[in-house]
């Protein structure tokens, strides 16, 4: 297990000027990442160092969106305002959470702009949108199409979750603290909204804290 990626809801303006937005804070350009046709969404991603990547997503006017959780939990974030919608842990053994989590992982696809169609299968979602401290789970089909690939000159640092690590050690079966040993981890608020609370990240702007 590692953590893959975060994800980061579109406000009510749209994706394109969260990106844009985002772009500026960071220094450096999203790219278009393609459409999700099984959820409903369309993403952005920044590939980052060390195998990860932000990914802004939103949700796209199609029936997907409200019949597949991954959709119906990015509309809820944005009809929020937007923002952090939460985290993301890779997984090499997805039989093993689906036999965790009494359920069977869904396929998901993206069609990037360049004609490629990125595959993988994703468990959890459900349980981000009761508890959003909590995150999902991932397991990509070809981690040579990473969306990570070419990350160079902005790096994660830091998380500040609001949540209890206990609550989501128990979620992923594994020592929340060691998938995230890397890091500067903050558990704040265990008792008040949990979530994905804050991010912070070396860029070529310097420390930017989102």
């Amino acid at each position: 297990m590692r953590l893959d990626h975060l994800s980061y809801a579109a406000g009510p303006d749209g994706y394109r000027a969260t990106v844009e937005r985002l772009s500026a804070l960071l220094g450096a350009d999203f790219v278009d990442g393609g459409v999700h046709p099984r959820f409903g969404t369309v993403n952005h991603i920044l590939p980052l160092e060390n195998d990860r990547y932000i990914e802004v997503v939103d949700v796209l006017d199609h029936p997907a969106s409200d019949k597949a959780p991954f959709g119906q939990a990015v509309r809820a974030r944005k009809e929020l305002g937007g923002g952090w919608l939460g985290w993301v842990v890779a997984v090499r053994d997805m039989e093993r959470m689906e036999k965790r989590l009494g359920r069977d992982a869904v396929p998901g696809n993206r069609h990037r702009p360049d004609g490629a169609n990125i595959t993988w299968r994703q468990i959890g979602v459900k349980g981000l949108m009761a508890d959003p401290q909590l995150p999902f789970f991932i397991h990509w089909d070809d981690l040579g199409q990473h969306p990570s690939v070419g990350g160079k000159g902005i790096k994660l640092t830091a998380l500040e979750i609001a949540g209890d690590p206990t609550r989501v050690t128990e979620w992923i079966g594994h020592p929340a603290d060691h998938l995230l040993d890397d890091l500067d981890v903050a558990w704040v608020g265990p008792n008040g909204q949990p979530g994905l609370n804050a991010a912070v990240f070396q860029t070529p702007n310097g420390i930017v804290r989102l």
